[in-house]
């Protein structure tokens, strides 16, 4: 059975609406929640991106059942991965045995700003591993050291801990990111369908832990206007290719955007009120092999989908 979880679009949405929404899944029957974590929104039009760290603390404190994780965070540039640790380690104290740490190589739209050199896929990937290693040691709680390729601590050690260490998942969609996932995380994450993902995920390490695929909607009261809504709101649906890690500024994404029809975003964003396209972009992440499906609301009217779900999609599967 596919469990359905919530997405907290953070490029779109202020903490207070972040923190209101995330308890309003709660109370619709989302067990989990995965948080998006930018510097930048993708286009203006999206408008916000808060500190993903404060907004998970008064999620914390206003929830009580849901399940809540990044989705995801980029330790390699922009933040060290001994600060992640910290930030993860104080958060998974916040809400004991409900968040998840989910890691990724990151976009070069959050993690040029402090003027570092944009690595090439493959040296990101290594910068990930030597992150994930540098986390977990800080996790056991001792002082430590580490003297790698790309990271160095000196001295280091964390007391404030939760009892147990959170689970780590990979964000990975390319075949050496997902064996990477499989040796060294808890958890795979990805944004599309892919089946080929979690088949290398499974065969490096990764049989038997949860697979987490992103469903993008937008959910309005006809076709039209939810055509219309993810249109204006979330244009880099539809571009291709490597422009999503690439790009570095959200002006740069809306000149590709023009390049972008309604349609061609309506391929890869399930638009309307049929409950039937719903459900059955769901099991098409289920037929990959995912085991969890987290689904984004793409606009502002997030109660009207909350409603939707709860009567029509929902209740399948619980």
């Amino acid at each position: 059975m596919v469990q359905i979880g919530y997405a907290l679009s953070s490029e779109e949405h202020p903490p207070l609406d972040l923190v209101r929404q995330a308890r309003r899944a709660e109370d619709a029957g989302f067990p989990f929640a995965l948080i998006s974590y930018h510097y930048h929104p993708w286009v203006d039009a999206q408008g916000q991106s808060p500190f993903v760290w404060s907004v998970l603390g008064a999620i914390a404190a206003g929830t009580e059942r849901l399940r809540v994780g990044t989705g995801v965070t980029c330790p390699i540039l922009r933040l060290h991965p001994a600060i992640v640790a910290q930030a993860a380690a104080s958060t998974a104290a916040l809400m004991p045995g409900r968040f998840f740490l989910g890691l990724g190589t990151g976009e070069r739209l959050n993690e040029h700003i402090l003027g570092d050199t944009w690595p090439e896929p493959a040296v990101r990937l290594e910068m990930l591993q030597e992150a994930v290693e540098v986390i977990r040691t800080l996790w056991e709680g001792e002082t430590a050291s580490h003297y790698g390729e790309y990271y160095t601590v000196e001295n280091a050690r964390l007391y404030t801990l939760p009892a147990a260490p959170p689970p780590i998942l990979l964000a990975a969609r390319g075949p050496g990111a997902a064996r990477v996932a499989g040796e060294l995380a808890d958890g795979l994450i990805n944004s599309d369908p892919q089946a080929e993902p979690v088949k290398v995920f499974e065969a490096s390490g990764g049989d038997g832990k949860p697979k987490y695929g992103q469903l993008t909607v937008c959910w309005a009261a006809t076709d039209a206007a939810a055509r219309e809504t993810a249109y204006r709101y979330w244009p880099n649906g539809g571009l291709k290719g490597p422009l999503s890690t690439e790009l570095a500024l959200p002006e740069h994404f809306q000149e590709a955007a023009q390049m972008v029809t309604e349609a061609d975003v309506a391929e890869s964003v399930v638009c309307g009120p049929d409950a039937e396209r719903h459900r059955a972009a769901i099991e098409e992440f289920a037929a990959a092999g995912y085991d969890h499906v987290y689904v984004h609301q793409v606009g502002p009217d997030q109660e009207g989908f909350f409603r939707f779900y709860e009567r029509e999609v929902l209740p399948r599967y619980r």
